[in-house]
């Protein structure tokens, strides 16, 4: 197996040896019983995420000056398949990394702030276009700046997003972290509703269900029907009937 210490002081690894790194400590890790939830592959070149919330989740990490130097090793960890493990409850993430050792880290993340929330609850609730919209990934133009404004959206700042990584990094942001954010990111992809969670906030005050299967009834030229099992999937929630 290789070992860190085969690889030489003044040349660092390359990607392929960080990827025959991680092989072997993920194998290691199965071997021993310990249940990983590691993130798909991603291409080498190109956007990391896919969906409109993933896009959206990254291109707001990049627009902060305080991360600059650290997220594109952040991206190389996630392109190489180093992160092993990414776990996300209520404004927690928990994720493993190779890197020079296997590191264990948490993001915590504030709540949403109260008022925030009820702004954007009063402006998205009942607006029936853009909640399809929003359940699809496809916003409206409003909608959208909404959601992704840097100061009154969705998105964390810098100032509400906490590091805690076993690494000896002094930076508060280390590449095991950055490769951990981009991890949410693909999280996005498979589900919209991971970003309420780390949010802390109830993404059903959105769903005005009632008064939007109403509306569509009374316009079904010009709106698709909303079906059920997709509020389902994406939000993780059961509908009654």
């Amino acid at each position: 197996m290789m070992s860190w210490d085969e690889f030489s002081e003044n040349k660092p690894p390359t990607a392929a040896e960080l990827r025959t790194l991680a092989d072997q400590r993920r194998s290691s890790l199965d071997a021993e019983g310990i249940e990983l939830n590691p993130l798909p592959k991603v291409p080498r070149n190109g956007a990391i995420a896919k969906s409109f919330w993933g896009k959206a989740w990254c291109r707001n990490l990049e627009a902060y000056s305080d991360y600059e130097y650290r997220l594109p090793r952040g991206r190389s960890y996630v392109r190489n398949g180093t992160v092993l493990d990414l776990q996300i409850e209520p404004q927690t993430v928990s994720a493993i990394v190779s890197g020079s050792e296997l590191y264990e880290l948490t993001v915590n993340i504030d709540p949403l702030a109260p008022e925030t929330w009820a702004a954007l609850i009063a402006k998205c609730q009942g607006q029936i276009g853009s909640l399809v919209e929003l359940l699809q990934g496809k916003l409206s133009d409003e909608i959208m700046a909404l959601v992704i404004d840097k100061d009154t959206g969705l998105f964390p700042q810098p100032s509400e997003i906490h590091f805690n990584c076993n690494c000896p990094d002094w930076a508060d942001m280390c590449k095991h972290a950055a490769a951990a954010l981009y991890g949410v990111g693909l999280r996005l992809d498979e589900s919209p509703a991971v970003l309420f969670k780390l949010r802390g906030v109830d993404h059903t005050k959105l769903l005005a269900l009632e008064a939007t299967t109403e509306k569509m009834t009374r316009n079904k030229s010009s709106r698709r029907r909303l079906d059920a099992d997709a509020v389902s999937d994406i939000f993780d929630i059961e509908l009654g009937d």
